[in-house]
């Protein structure tokens, strides 16, 4: 893995945003836009699964028009991420900050996942339903603390 870090690092890409004056801020900023886009939309979702906002709308509906914005924020975040990534791709590689902000990425796309191929199936079922039920509520709090400790992880990595 080092080995693929040193490659990177030596891109013409990571080398033209290590040595750009503004290049790796702007970069950053789309970064945080992205994760503005993608931890808001799962939160106001996550929120509505513990029954804590939106309750009077069908969960289907808020999925329905949070979703596609969480994509979007989830697309930008993963190219903006490669691009920082391979401007300090050495440096960060044994970053214990990185390394737990990859880790809980692998979680919450794990979560992600079960909640898309096993809870999504039931969600039309539980928008006539006056109280959700306990697994919506554990995937909505199981969602929430990882992201949470994934933007916290986020902004350790360079103070670490």
């Amino acid at each position: 893995m080092l080995e693929f870090c040193q490659w990177l690092d030596q891109t013409a890409v990571g080398s033209t945003i290590r040595q750009s004056l503004w290049l790796f801020p702007a970069i950053e900023t789309v970064h945080l836009l992205g994760m503005a886009a993608l931890v808001g939309t799962i939160s106001v979702l996550d929120l509505r699964l513990l029954g804590w906002a939106l309750p009077q709308r069908r969960i289907s509906e808020v999925t329905a028009r949070l979703l596609p914005w969480a994509w979007l924020g989830f697309v930008v975040q993963v190219i903006t991420g490669v691009l920082l990534f391979s401007s300090e791709a050495v440096k960060i590689y044994g970053n214990p900050a990185f390394r737990l902000k990859m880790l809980l990425l692998l979680l919450a796309g794990i979560q992600a996942l079960i909640f898309q191929t096993v809870v999504s199936r039931k969600l039309p079922a539980w928008d006539d339903r006056p109280a959700l039920p306990v697994m919506a509520k554990v995937m909505g709090m199981i969602s929430i603390l990882l992201w949470v400790a994934i933007v916290t992880a986020g902004r350790f990595i360079g103070f670490v």
